[in-house]
């Protein structure tokens, strides 16, 4: 996957939440991988630390990572996978089985998915943008704004107090 995270088009240097970010990018496309290539969990946690996350590949510097956070997106899809993916097919416009969205798009909505059920440190909506932003980075408008929907319809599940308002 190639793709780095987006940058802040400010100019004025990384954003505070850019380690995050950029956490978030790479648990992407750990899953993507994982996904396609069957790749296991110690292997893609092993080869993303010691060759992705903040590091030079292919002539591009990847954003710094916040290690931790990135370990807790890709175990806590895999561990919360059962679930997870039930509640995204019914968030999914009919006719749209999850395993029929591309695998980019599933490993985007997954990872957001994890993060609005499991990561109340971290506000719904700042969770949305993000994941939405990512998925930006590989695909067309309309599936970001499918992506977009999906997680703030998953978010009002999970968050009813705080999409309330």
């Amino acid at each position: 996957m190639g793709a780095r995270a987006p940058a802040d088009s400010g100019g004025k240097g990384p954003r505070k939440a850019n380690r995050r970010g950029a956490a978030r990018l790479a648990a992407v496309q750990a899953l993507y991988q994982m996904d396609l290539a069957g790749t296991g969990l110690n292997d893609i946690l092993a080869e993303f630390e010691s060759h992705w996350l903040g590091q030079e590949v292919e002539g591009e510097q990847y954003l710094p990572a916040e290690a931790a956070f990135f370990k807790d997106i890709v175990g806590g899809v895999l561990r919360e996978q059962r679930t997870l993916d039930p509640q995204i097919d019914a968030a999914i416009a009919k006719g749209w089985p999850l395993k029929r969205i591309e695998t980019i798009l599933r490993a985007v909505m997954r990872a957001g998915a994890y993060e609005l059920a499991h990561r109340k440190d971290v506000p719904g909506r700042v969770i949305i943008s993000e994941y939405a932003d990512i998925a930006g980075a590989f695909v067309e408008r309309e599936e970001i704004g499918m992506v977009n929907a999906v997680l703030d319809q998953l978010g009002r599940q999970y968050r009813t107090a705080e999409f309330a308002g």
